[in-house]
């Protein structure tokens, strides 16, 4: 079966989070999606079908089915804009349905995906300690402005904002630990950011749940982070650019867009770059 690889929310020759992309007739079995996932090895490998009115599309990591990974769909808009020219395709996911487009914007590739609503809700104290302690941090190390919270735009995931860049730079844990904590919790990843200001953040997205230590760009925490400041009623402007992988040495852009309605869909865009 044919894989490409298409690296997401790519900042440079060199950056993006890495999805592998399959177009397919059919959708496979999931033991089949699945086993392939674990063969590419990236933290997503999604796969699209053509279905009445646009595509059916799963997501695997290596070890589980996630319900909606942002950087995969931004690949596969990537993808379909290369295979069938720029435009917008509706996805058709488990549980709901999207949109994603893909423009080409010679010599980049650019794709944008409209988000699951969003919802948030302030995080369980049982959870927050554990995190805490997974961390190695404590409740001095987060940002009062942003507090702990459950946010979900298609994926849950914890949100922990920190007071400095240094300690997000710093962040280590013990991957085991982690997906316990994350599987018993029913999280995706792990979302710990730092507001450098209003409009721009740092990420970092440990995604022990899937078998990943921590993903380079993390769209679909990207939405869910948008849809929680709108919740709480940040100063974001309409917008916000979230810097996310430099940690790593894959230096991530992404930007979310934010309307006024709440639970609103999300767009969130960026570039894309044929590995």
């Amino acid at each position: 079966m044919d894989v490409q690889r298409i690296a997401a929310f790519s900042q440079g020759p060199t950056g993006g989070n890495p999805a592998g992309v399959v177009l397919c007739e059919a959708l496979p079995p999931a033991d089949r999606m699945l086993a392939i996932a674990a063969e590419v090895g990236y933290s997503e490998t999604v796969f699209a079908a053509p279905n009445a009115d646009g595509w059916r599309v799963r997501y695997f990591a290596p070890e589980i089915e996630v319900p909606f990974c942002g950087h995969a769909t931004i690949a596969l808009g990537a993808a379909l804009a290369l295979a069938h020219g720029d435009g917008t395709f509706a996805l058709q996911l488990n549980d709901t349905r999207i949109t994603v487009t893909g423009w080409r914007n010679n010599p980049a590739l650019m794709a944008a995906l409209q988000s699951p609503r969003t919802q948030s809700a302030p995080a369980p104290r049982e959870l927050v300690e554990s995190a805490l302690d997974l961390f190695s941090l404590t409740s001095a190390d987060l940002d009062p402005r942003l507090p702990p919270a459950i946010a979900e735009a298609g994926a849950r995931h914890l949100m922990l904002a920190l007071t400095s860049r240094q300690t997000l730079a710093a962040m280590h844990y013990d991957l085991e630990r982690g997906r316990q904590l994350m599987t018993t919790a029913g999280l995706v990843t792990i979302s710990l950011v730092q507001a450098e200001t209003d409009t721009r953040f740092h990420a970092r997205n440990p995604f022990a749940a899937g078998g990943v230590y921590e993903d380079a760009a993390t769209g679909a925490a990207a939405a869910a982070l948008a849809g929680y400041l709108r919740d709480l009623g940040w100063p974001h402007g309409g917008v916000i650019d979230i810097l996310q992988g430099e940690d790593m040495g894959v230096p991530s852009r992404l930007r979310a867009e934010i309307t006024p309605e709440p639970g609103a869909s999300i767009r969130v865009s960026g570039a894309a770059r044929v590995m």
